[in-house]
C-alpha cells in the first residue's frame, strides 16, 4: 500500500463523516475534513480541517488543491457526504419551495458532488496504477423511492439526479480502475433507514469500497454487519 494514501470528506458531520474519517485514518489514510466551521489547522484526531460552502460548487476546486499543498498529493478516496433540504412554506405543497432555494440545495446534493467527482478524476491521473480510486457519495433510497412528502422534495430530486451520474461514471470510468458508488444503507428488510444512519458501518462499509473488494455495483446499498445487499431485485 501507497504510504501517502489521501482521503477527502466533504461534508463532515458529528456520525458519519466522523466514523468515515476515523475508519480511513486507521486504514493509513491522511485525512481531510470539510465543514462550514472548518478551521485551516490540524484537528485534534491528526485531520486537515477545511472550511467549505457546498452551495458554492466553484469553491470545490480550491479544496482539493489545499489537500495537495498539505499532503503532497491528491486525495486517491474522496467521500461526499453532505446533503441540504429545505421545507416548503406551505407544507403540503411541494412546488411551494423558492426557486433560490432549489438551486442552493441542488448544488449541495448533485452539482458540487459533481465537480469533486471532476476534481477527483483530473488528479487521479498523476496517482500511482496501483494506487485504489474511489469515489463514493453518501445517498439514500431517494433515488428510486418516491415518498409523496413535500418536505423531502429537494433532497430527493438531488440524490436521483447524482445517481444518475454516479451511475455513468462508473460503467465509463471502472475500466481505468477508477470506481464511483453511491452508497445507501438499508434496514435488513431493505427499507429507508431515514435518520437512523449506523456511522460506524459506514465507516467499514467505505472502507471495503475504497479497496474495490466484493465486487460491489455502483448502487452500493448496504446492511450494517452484513456489507453491500442486493436489493433490487426485492
Amino acid at each position: 500500500m501507497s504510504s501517502n494514501l489521501v482521503a477527502l470528506i466533504l461534508g463532515s458531520g458529528p456520525r458519519v463523516g466522523a466514523s468515515v474519517a476515523a475508519k480511513f485514518a486507521s486504514n493509513g489514510y491522511k485525512v481531510a475534513v470539510t465543514s462550514r466551521s472548518g478551521t485551516g489547522k490540524t484537528t485534534s484526531e491528526g485531520y486537515l480541517s477545511l472550511q467549505a460552502d457546498l452551495t458554492k460548487p466553484e469553491s470545490i476546486p480550491a479544496l482539493f488543491a489545499a489537500v495537495k499543498a498539505e499532503f503532497h498529493s491528491t486525495p486517491s478516496a474522496v467521500i461526499y457526504n453532505a446533503a441540504a433540504l429545505t421545507a416548503p412554506p406551505e407544507k403540503e405543497s411541494a412546488l411551494s419551495i423558492p426557486t433560490e432555494s432549489v438551486t442552493a440545495d441542488l448544488n449541495v446534493n448533485t452539482v458540487s458532488p459533481y465537480v469533486a467527482a471532476q476534481q477527483a478524476v483530473a488528479g487521479w491521473a498523476e496517482l500511482p496504477k496501483d494506487v485504489k480510486k474511489t469515489f463514493i457519495y453518501t445517498g439514500n433510497a431517494l433515488n428510486t423511492l418516491v415518498i409523496p412528502v413535500p418536505l423531502f422534495t429537494n433532497l430527493g430530486m438531488g440524490k436521483a439526479a447524482s445517481a444518475f451520474w454516479i451511475g455513468v461514471a462508473d460503467g465509463t470510468y471502472s475500466a481505468q480502475g477508477y470506481r464511483f458508488f453511491y452508497a445507501d444503507e438499508r434496514a435488513p428488510d431493505g427499507q429507508n433507514k431515514g435518520m437512523n444512519l449506523d456511522g460506524d458501518a459506514h465507516g467499514d462499509f467505505y472502507a471495503q469500497l475504497a479497496k474495490h473488494e466484493g465486487n460491489v455495483p455502483w448502487l452500493a446499498t448496504f446492511v450494517s454487519g452484513k456489507g453491500y445487499v442486493n436489493f433490487e431485485s426485492k
